[in-house]
């Protein structure tokens, strides 16, 4: 699939795979054909479950391991041959890689030194990221003696310590808890926000993947499924497995009855239809498969309300009921033959709570409803 970038001009591309192939044995291929530009100073995440080649196609792009096939270009410049010491690249591990015998602050120093910085810069240098990170206090310490989130924070501060045009993080939070890890998703969004670096960010956690980037590359078997804003990628998938990647999404199969002024009509009982936006993309008798997240859905008890009339309108019987403080989800067996998971806010104002076995009706906007790989 190409993702070449046809909105950017080639001043406004900092790296581009082209045709990228990645094999370790000659015969199965972790990347299939990866086409990608990423523009200056963006942050683009690649996300995607285990094997899905994201991970690969970051260290080919670090310079820790070469494509089988295709080119990568760094600021219009081919890089398959360049070590990685000489890409002007930042890397942030998961596991922080610091050296454990240097204090904080020789660690930061170590990339200037290698590059030949004299000392006097070096310590303006070290000194500037500190404060960056907030880490003024701790330049003498080691990094036994830091917490993960401070440990965390000297990995970032070494990545951009001698100011790279490229940051590339694989997995940078995955060994912090949770409160920690969304503090430190913040920490490094407002970073990038204030150096205007570009960052190439690898994640299997969607949740994290929409809070930081400004694009969202989706992978899935060595190719990207979709590339897109957050925004776009969640509220538009364009295939099956990225709406059930991303959140959670309830997918219904039909066949069209009707299609006109640019809807689609699935009929399932003389009550239970979902409308969905088609454009002149779907014609009568066409299959479909339609979308719509949890949280779009009004749940009623006893018989949907007259201004559901135009809406998508399914009955069902609740089959579980979790409470989630702020919210109360519902797993409901639909009369469209699906299970519908629905986000029902804990509103001051809500209905009274549905219980297992009880007959409910579920609505929710023509514009909520989503087409899939149409």
């Amino acid at each position: 699939m190409s993702q070449v970038d046809s909105n950017a001009g080639a001043s406004d591309v900092l790296v581009s795979f082209r045709g990228v192939q990645k094999s370790y044995d000659g015969e199965n291929l972790i990347v299939k054909d990866l086409n990608l530009d990423i523009r200056k100073g963006e942050f683009l995440t690649l996300l995607g479950p285990s094997g899905s080649g994201k991970t690969t196609s970051l260290m080919m792009l670090a310079g820790f391991e070469t494509p089988t096939a295709g080119e990568i270009l760094l600021a219009g410049r081919a890089i398959n041959n360049v070590p990685p010491h000489k890409r002007d690249i930042g890397m942030v591990f998961q596991n922080y890689a610091l050296f454990p015998h240097m204090t904080v602050a020789e660690n930061l120093a170590f990339p200037l030194t290698v590059r030949g910085l004299n000392k006097s810069d070096v310590s303006d240098k070290v000194k500037k990221v500190l404060s960056m990170v907030q880490l003024d206090a701790f330049a003498s310490r080691y990094p036994a003696q830091l917490s993960g989130g401070q440990q965390q924070r000297v990995a970032l501060a070494r990545a951009l310590v001698f100011e790279p045009q490229l940051v590339l993080m694989d997995e940078p939070l995955g060994a912090l808890d949770k409160q920690l890890r969304e503090h430190m998703q913040m920490e490094i969004k407002h970073l990038h926000q204030r150096l205007g670096v570009t960052v190439v960010y690898v994640t299997h956690d969607q949740g994290e993947a929409l809070t930081m980037s400004d694009r969202i590359a989706v992978m899935q078997a060595g190719v990207i499924d979709q590339l897109g804003s957050p925004r776009e990628i969640y509220e538009r998938p364009a295939t099956r497995f990225v709406a059930g990647f991303i959140g959670t999404s309830n997918i219904v199969e039909g066949q069209c009855e009707r299609a006109e002024n640019g809807l689609a009509l699935l009929s399932y009982t003389q009550q239970d239809r979902v409308v969905v936006p088609c454009g002149s993309a779907v014609r009568a008798g066409d299959k479909i498969e339609v979308s719509v997240r949890p949280e779009k859905i009004d749940l009623h008890r006893g018989v949907p309300p007259v201004s559901a009339t135009g809406a998508s309108v399914l009955s069902g019987v609740v089959n579980e009921v979790v409470y989630h403080g702020t919210s109360t989800n519902y797993t409901v067996a639909t009369a469209a033959g699906a299970d519908f998971t629905v986000f029902d806010q804990n509103a001051s104002n809500a209905e009274d709570l549905a219980d297992r076995g009880d007959r409910v009706f579920l609505t929710w906007a023509p514009q909520h409803s989503y087409l899939i790989g149409v």
